[in-house]
């Protein structure tokens, strides 16, 4: 395995990953600052 060359994959299909990757981290911030957010009012803390 070490001796043998990787493949390069097509421009589009490592920018398509990169946008899948990126959409992805965006929507679990999204989720995980929401959960908080629902935490938080359940615990009292809430803004005026």
């Amino acid at each position: 395995m070490l001796g043998k060359p990787t493949e390069k994959k097509p421009l589009w299909q490592r920018i398509a990953w990169l946008a899948g990757i990126w959409t992805v981290s965006v929507l679990s911030l999204g989720l995980v600052s929401y959960l908080l957010r629902l935490f938080m009012n359940a615990a009292g803390l809430s803004t005026p």
